[in-house]
């Protein structure tokens, strides 16, 4: 009672498309608490023998999961902070104290826990720790995760300067896929900001570098619109196909909710109401005309998918998921058109190549720092160019120039 219930979602959502026929599995509650007025006090009273805190760790923690003592001294002002109980498991009594990672002593760190509201008997099985490594610079990555002064070594991880199991998955994929490729000396695989948020989080590390642990946030991300949840399996599948990571029995699923989408669609915009619809979505509420195409009564807030199979019974069969996705496609479409317009502009700039062999020290046209950066990261492209911290328009149009007047002249 002294702590509040935070239900699992109702409904799962795979990972993986591969999941979307598994059945839901079993799942725990978590629970919310707070630290207290005495949390607050512990932490000020022992902050001198934090490493953090008293110069033993000279690196920046991870900006998007403090440690308690970061909050506490960061904002001072606030007098608790939330704490989610996470049980690890069915068969085990521990939990997981999420928001109370320490590098304070054991000692400290037992007077915490029993601060924090509904853990006063609490007994910790394993203490928290900080951890300080090194990192290569992501600068001198290329976007295969190639080292760029080790052929053929190729890197993934924390050691990119990254923090997360997510990200530090998604450079191991992509890493492996270009080490393999190189041995079986077939073309490496880079994919674009617009084309997967692996493509986004590589692209950041290697033209922007990083200064603290790396973490892949959505809103890095130009086109959110274009990298959907839904759509993953259109981005990427064919590609996975063409490098042999796709089953026959994924790459038929997939050809299969391509062929339904791409059905329903079609119907949806040849289907017109009639006298007799117009009669039937009127009992739903709506008030459609005769004539009206579905796929405009679809684009209505308040509409699903399944009011116009309670119209039509002849509308064609859909499983809930791919019900979803085509009405996320159809709603957003303009919004949708208009960002691929984007996509198409910024995929000109990504398709200006840049020669490798660049002398960029010696290009007085632009500025010492552009110069400076360039010469560092060496893009590859002029979108990349344009995205380096330093590089003005101005410089990027003066290295438009400068392609133009080589691409006559070679």
């Amino acid at each position: 009672a002294r702590t509040t219930e935070q239900a699992a979602d109702q409904q799962a959502l795979a990972f993986s498309f591969d999941g979307r026929s598994a059945p839901p599995v079993r799942q725990a509650a978590c629970y919310l608490t707070q630290t207290t007025l005495r949390t607050k006090e512990i932490v000020q009273a022992n902050i001198h023998r934090s490493p953090i805190f008293n110069g033993s760790i000279e690196s920046r923690g991870p900006r998007y999961c403090p440690s308690i003592e970061d909050k506490i001294m960061r904002f001072p002002d606030k007098d608790c902070h939330p704490v989610f109980l996470e049980p690890e498991g069915f068969d085990t009594n521990e939990v997981y104290v999420q928001g109370m990672s320490t590098s304070l002593p054991l000692d400290v760190q037992v007077d915490l826990i029993h601060s924090v509201v509904g853990l006063e008997r609490a007994e910790i099985m394993r203490p928290g720790y900080a951890v300080e490594y090194d990192f290569v610079d992501p600068l001198q990555l290329l976007h295969t995760l190639e080292l760029r002064a080790v052929e053929g070594l190729f890197l993934a991880g924390q050691i990119n300067g990254t923090t997360g199991y997510e990200e530090a998955g998604a450079q191991g994929l992509l890493a492996g896929i270009n080490a393999a490729s190189r041995v079986r000396d077939l073309s490496p695989l880079v994919l674009g900001r617009a084309q997967a948020y692996i493509g986004v989080l590589i692209d950041d590390l290697v033209t922007k570098g990083t200064a603290e642990p790396y973490r892949m946030m959505t809103s890095r991300a130009e086109f959110r619109l274009t990298l959907r949840q839904d759509n993953a399996d259109e981005r990427l599948t064919e590609q996975g196909r063409s490098l042999g990571l796709i089953s026959d029995a994924r790459w038929t699923a997939y050809q299969h909710t391509r062929q339904l989408l791409a059905g329903a669609e079609a119907w949806l915009r040849g289907r017109r109401a009639k006298p007799a619809d117009c009669v039937a979505f009127e009992e739903a509420g709506l008030a459609v005309p005769p004539g009206t195409a579905f796929v405009d009564v679809l684009r209505r807030p308040q509409v699903a998918w399944s009011v116009l199979c309670a119209v039509d019974p002849h509308a064609p069969t859909l499983d809930v998921e791919t019900a979803r996705r085509l009405e996320v496609r159809i709603k957003y479409d303009g919004y949708i058109d208009r960002q691929r317009q984007q996509v198409e502009q910024f995929q000109r700039m990504e398709e200006a190549m840049l020669p490798v062999d660049a002398d960029y020290p010696t290009m007085t046209f632009l500025s010492n720092e552009a110069r400076e950066k360039l010469g560092r990261v060496r893009p590859r492209s002029l979108g990349q160019a344009a995205r380096i911290s330093g590089v003005s328009p101005a410089d990027v149009s003066m290295l438009m120039v400068w392609l133009e007047q080589r691409r006559r002249v070679g």
